[in-house]
């Protein structure tokens, strides 16, 4: 496999060099801005801390995917999301039900799996990730967490983001900017919303611990 092979897959891009998705790039700030806002907010607690940083490889793969054009760009890209994914995945069961550590992995690898078999049956990488996020909202709203709205949000950005990546090549004659752009901002919305609701269920769990503390 030539990892160093010119990749083309978006509408903005109609040649090699560096600058051939500006607008791309320029959305890629999103992200930056996401895993900042997720650092601030997250205030030294260390999950939270943890999916800033994931937020800002992202930010870094993506970038430089748009900017290199290159196979080996894609995967970086890809492998990105790919991680913060997996994290979020099995710190949910642990963060907002009592799940033990090793099960929560284990959701992280069947999450893998699926994933692994919609992209090989054509459904794409991206799915699966839909079909979580509502997946977490609905099992929320069965227990009657109030965060169960954080995740129904983020699905229906989620969704409409995907909408505007699938259109991208569509409306290229058209619009010849595309709508990728518009792939990289909602999808930064998307992080920060589930960032958020993460930071805030641990913060809400350890603070009882901390009142015990005080009061010893």
């Amino acid at each position: 496999m030539n990892w160093t092979a010119y990749v083309d897959g978006y509408c903005e891009r109609t040649a090699p060099g560096l600058w051939g998705e500006p607008l791309n790039d320029l959305a890629n700030l999103a992200f930056l801005a996401a895993a900042g806002m997720v650092w601030w907010r997250a205030d030294g607690q260390r999950a939270g801390r943890v999916l800033a940083a994931l937020i800002g490889l992202i930010f870094v793969a993506s970038g430089v995917f748009h900017l290199v054009a290159t196979r080996w760009g894609a995967v970086a890209d890809s492998t990105a999301i790919l991680i913060f994914t997996l994290f979020y995945a099995a710190a949910f069961p642990r963060i907002f039900f009592p799940a033990k550590a090793a099960w929560s992995w284990l959701g992280a690898l069947a999450f893998l799996a699926i994933t692994g078999a919609s992209a090989a049956l054509g459904g794409g990488l991206y799915l699966p990730a839909l079909a979580g996020l509502a997946g977490f909202a609905i099992a929320l709203g069965v227990k009657r967490d109030s965060y169960w709205l954080h995740f129904t949000m983020a699905a229906a950005v989620f969704a409409l983001s995907l909408s505007f990546r699938a259109i991208d090549g569509v409306i290229c004659g058209d619009f010849p900017a595309g709508t990728h752009f518009l792939w990289h901002v909602l999808n930064a919305v998307v992080l920060y919303i589930v960032a958020k609701a993460m930071i805030g269920r641990t913060q809400e769990t350890s603070a009882p611990e901390t009142d015990a503390e005080a009061s010893v």
